[in-house]
């Protein structure tokens, strides 16, 4: 048996954002990320139950937008407000109304949504492998 835990927080311009306080703060957040490209950086902590044997491993993914118009932030703030306060950074990629205006992901969505698949493949075998 494994436990698998983690955690991630989007860096924009250099600052950590975590989750937005309010939906003010969110907006803002949300806006921004038109003016420059926002990086998402993920840690997993693999525990081995049996050997308790422990491996951790940090992931950065970076998304480029393209400009974001202010009634779509205004439309998913109104939608979808109360998902995005549950979100590092207030980020979203995957959400409909924001999709159209992803440009590029650097280091796979998976990893911007929370988890990189990757890295947990990569510890995993290495947890599971032979000390």
């Amino acid at each position: 048996k494994v436990l698998l835990t983690g955690d991630q927080v989007v860096v924009y311009d250099g600052a950590i954002r975590e989750k937005p306080t309010d939906l003010a703060e969110c907006r803002a957040f949300i806006a921004g990320y038109s003016d420059a490209p926002c990086a998402t950086v993920g840690a997993v902590c693999l525990h081995s139950l049996a050997s308790g044997r422990r491996l951790i491993g940090i992931h950065e993914a970076a998304v480029h937008f393209d400009p974001i118009p202010d009634h779509v932030v205004d439309q998913l703030i109104h939608r979808d407000g109360d998902a995005l306060l549950r979100c590092a950074g207030g980020l979203m990629v995957e959400h409909p109304l924001v999709q159209p205006y992803v440009r590029r992901v650097d280091g796979g969505v998976d990893s911007v949504m929370g988890l990189s698949t990757h890295l947990v493949v990569d510890l995993l075998t290495q947890l599971l492998a032979d000390p």
